[in-house]
């Protein structure tokens, strides 16, 4: 009888080890068992640890396996979503930066990163640089895709596609108590002084609406601040009537500012690619590598769910809302991108 049973306990470990062995080979090339899909949703915490730039919001997804079916065998069989974010070295609240727990990358786009990655049964995993390197990171394949605020332009498009998720916004930030309101029409912006950053894109549309203005008698007074802190000081005492800046900072701004005695409200938003195209914010892949339209179809599948919407909400970027996800749609021409 012991024998039966040793013989038994023989066969069993034998039986293990072609277990085991078919599992190692099962491991190599690009078999069925590597590309499965992990079991069960991903519940990501949108705004965890987001210092009070979010609401944390908890959102659930699944995998779905036909849009996961169609990445790249080599990302698939990889199990990661390797994603390059440009927020060194001080990081850019709320769309990415570094939580209030001293380690973790939160913001926006991290937060839809984790979102596509859920849907796509894949594990998120963070490459964060300077903007430049984030660039360099995807030229050299270390990562796999960019989700860092990046605009669509065809100039970018000679080198990557696009799977565009939101759109690229000017904001104006106002005193909470004032009712002027931009509609779209910068001739509501006679007689205000308005405050900019030197240099930017913003700057450069509020200059060429003062220019306008003044063709027609009207005045627009551009002003200067060293910093944020002073320009937001200078709204708060009257000083300027807004502040022309890019429009997640506004949301940032009016989340800080809610329980203060100067709280700031967004007074309306325009195209940072101007009056004649609606700019567009993307996640970022090399060209060709077949990455953009399973990501732009896991963005889809997230809006038709409203799990979309929460993630907007949740980060206060409601108005910066797509009613689908594009794959290399128009972006800014060569001559301003």
């Amino acid at each position: 009888m012991s024998g039966t049973r040793t013989r038994s306990i023989r066969a069993l470990g034998v039986a293990a080890s072609l277990v085991a062995l078919g599992g190692l080979l099962a491991g190599c090339g690009g078999s069925p068992a590597a590309s499965a899909a992990p079991a069960g949703p991903t519940t990501v915490a949108v705004g965890a640890v987001s210092n009070g730039a979010a609401k944390e919001t908890p959102i659930t997804v699944d995998v779905v396996a036909a849009i996961r079916a169609k990445l790249p065998a080599s990302v698939i069989d990889s199990g990661k979503l390797t994603i390059g974010l440009g927020f060194l070295p001080a990081g850019s609240p709320p769309i990415g930066y570094v939580g209030s727990d001293q380690k973790t990358i939160t913001g926006s786009e991290p937060d839809l990163g984790r979102l596509v990655a859920g849907v796509l049964g894949l594990e998120p995993v963070f490459a964060n640089a300077t903007w430049e390197n984030l660039f360099v990171g995807l030229d050299s394949g270390r990562t796999d895709i960019g989700f860092s605020n990046i605009t669509d332009t065809e100039q970018r498009k000679l080198k990557y596609d696009f799977a565009c998720y939101r759109q690229d916004n000017l904001g104006f930030a106002a005193p909470a108590g004032s009712n002027w309101a931009f509609t779209g029409d910068y001739q509501v912006l006679a007689g205000k002084k308005v405050a900019v950053g030197a240099g930017t894109n913003q700057e450069k549309i509020l200059l060429q609406w003062q220019t306008q203005l003044r063709a027609a008698g009207k005045t627009l007074d551009v002003e200067y601040f060293p910093d944020n802190n002073s320009t937001y000081l200078a709204l708060s005492s009257g000083k300027i009537d807004a502040y022309f800046t890019p429009n997640p900072s506004v949301a940032y701004q009016v989340t800080q500012s809610a329980n203060t005695p100067n709280p700031v409200r967004n007074a309306g938003t325009f195209s940072g690619a101007g009056s004649s195209l609606q700019g567009l914010i993307c996640a970022t892949a090399k060209k060709d590598s077949g990455l953009a339209g399973p990501v732009a179809e896991a963005v889809n599948h997230l809006i038709q769910n409203g799990q979309y919407k929460t993630w907007l909400d949740a980060w206060n970027l409601a108005n910066e809302a797509v009613p689908t996800s594009l794959v290399n749609p128009p972006g800014l021409p060569l001559t301003n991108s």
